[in-house]
């Protein structure tokens, strides 16, 4: 009885699910590089190159590992473009009595599983992805019937789940979350660890003739493309990071530097969502680095949380949530990202800094993706799918059940507070705190009003003030309110018109990319 396999770009794990119910002797493994997945986005080169370049190595080990492997090429002339298509073609050739493939990681996709067994007339059976510490029926249960749905006690439970830096049923060093030992500024220093860099060999050189020809269109460029896509490299840049950055990831974990890309990230995000790198794994070799000396409570409990907390926190939001909520717009903003979130050519120099970095890169840290694209996006009222959508298109890693809960959710706030209990805003004194950025630009960070004045100051209190309404009632925002008050009525006119000053010139010369 032949089995076919169906393995997704981002299951690219020799462990995968589907695997376990399959024979390499009988079955038929079956990867396809489709147009429709390249383009419903725009992704980023870099990300494409990164996902083909991947999985035509992932077929070449599951091929030393004894499969059967069908690998259709982008560029094949009878590609359909399309899973399902490909499914249609791949059942003409190998006549399979059966279809077995672990769960799509996306509604879109996962809509298309669940019409296979109709539509072609043989069993289906969908596996679920073990690669997740939670199930959706976990995550389920652990969210029904709670008012709030708090991230940190999912975080407890998962790490009483794991046992990860538990002892005797308590947590390591008595306390749950170190986050506040992790907001250290950093200086320049010319012993910051750097990730590995990887030259590109014929098959990744193939790829980036490839797409460089067909996405000409597409944000970022390939010309210093050096990210790994096996299994092998993704673990020689995970050794390195534990031994070299990891001691010192928890304290500058926030930080943000001019020319500084990297700092002490793990840059293992592409790897552990495409599936070349086991998320638990490292979990577990994090805590060993803490059990042994290697690395301080604060790192690795920070690093584990991220994981175990926040990545698998956000799958269970966006399954739970369904489709809907894509189009969540609680604070009804339809503003347009300005055409320079695609250039980084603007003269606010964090803005420019971590938007040059990511068309260079396709990287960016979560507090450069948080308080600086996204909290300006969230000032200035951009339409949140939107911003959504371009966080899908620029970034490596970006998947849409890990991106939209993160982008929307978090650091838009188009739910409402379901996701993060806050709107994540700031003056610029945030940024000139976590970072050198403010040091090197034209605007002064410590202005309010003027021509010179950073503009997020005056689009902070603009942004409170016009949301009063529906935030008056968060209980974070308080403060912030009260200092509001305290201001007299002339300053604060005088804000509102510094901060709808701006607005105008931003609706008149930033545009719209696309």
């Amino acid at each position: 009885m032949t089995t076919l396999v169906p393995v997704l770009g981002d299951q690219l794990s020799l462990d995968l699910s589907s695997l376990r119910a399959a024979e390499p002797s009988d079955d038929v493994i079956l990867m396809m590089e489709v147009a429709e997945e390249t383009t419903y986005v725009r992704h980023h080169k870099i990300k494409l190159a990164y996902i083909f370049s991947a999985m035509r190595h992932h077929a070449l080990a599951l091929e030393a590992a004894g499969w059967r492997v069908d690998y259709v090429r982008l560029d094949d002339p009878d590609n359909t473009g399309n899973f399902t298509g490909e499914i249609a073609r791949a059942i003409q050739r190998h006549d399979p009595e059966r279809i077995v493939v672990t769960e799509a990681g996306e509604w879109r996709v996962a809509a298309m599983l669940d019409i296979w067994e109709t539509l072609f007339g043989r069993p289906v059976k969908i596996c679920p992805d073990t690669r997740f510490v939670c199930s959706h029926y976990e995550f389920d249960a652990w969210a029904s019937g709670r008012r709030e749905l708090t991230m940190e006690f999912f975080y407890r439970d998962m790490r009483r789940k794991t046992g990860l830096l538990m002892d005797d049923g308590k947590p390591v060093g008595e306390r749950w979350n170190f986050d506040k030992d992790n907001r250290k500024p950093a200086q320049v220093d010319l012993l910051t660890p750097r990730p590995l860099r990887f030259t590109p060999d014929q098959v990744t050189r193939d790829v980036i003739a490839l797409v460089n020809d067909r996405f000409a269109d597409h944000p970022g460029d390939l010309e210093g493309f050096d990210y790994a896509v096996t299994a092998a490299d993704a673990e020689r840049q995970a050794a390195s990071f534990f031994a070299n950055a990891l001691p010192q990831f928890g304290d500058y974990e926030d930080a943000m530097l001019t020319g500084e890309r990297f700092l002490w990230h793990s840059i293992l995000s592409p790897y552990i969502n495409s599936g070349l790198l086991d998320p638990l794994d490292l979990c577990r070799r994090a805590e060993a680095a803490y059990r042994s000396g290697g690395a301080p409570l604060n790192s690795v409990e920070g690093y584990i949380r991220q994981i175990i907390g926040w990545r698998e926190y956000m799958r269970g939001i966006y399954w739970r949530e369904g489709l809907g909520y894509v189009d969540r717009n609680f604070l009804e903003h339809g503003r347009v990202l300005p055409n320079w979130y695609w250039t980084g050519d603007t003269d606010m120099h964090c803005l420019s800094e971590t938007i040059g970095q990511t068309l260079a890169t396709a990287h960016a840290h979560h507090i450069q993706r948080l308080m600086v694209t996204g909290n300006f996006a969230l000032l200035i009222g951009a339409d949140p799918k939107q911003v959504h959508l371009w966080y899908l298109e620029v970034y490596v890693d970006a998947y849409e059940w890990v991106e939209l809960p993160n982008t929307l959710g978090m650091s838009q706030f188009g739910d409402g507070g379901l996701l993060g209990s806050k709107p994540y805003v700031s003056s610029g004194a945030y940024i000139n705190r976590m970072s050198d950025y403010c040091g090197s630009c034209r605007y002064n960070v410590k202005k309010r009003i003027g021509d010179d004045a950073c503009p997020f100051n005056a689009l902070y209190w603009d942004f409170l003030a016009r949301h009063r309404d529906k935030l008056k009632g968060n209980r974070r925002l308080a403060m912030p309110y009260r200092t509001w008050d305290r201001q007299s009525e002339a300053d604060q006119q005088a804000t509102l018109e510094q901060a709808a000053a701006f607005l105008r010139r931003l609706d008149i010369d930033g545009g719209v990319s696309y």
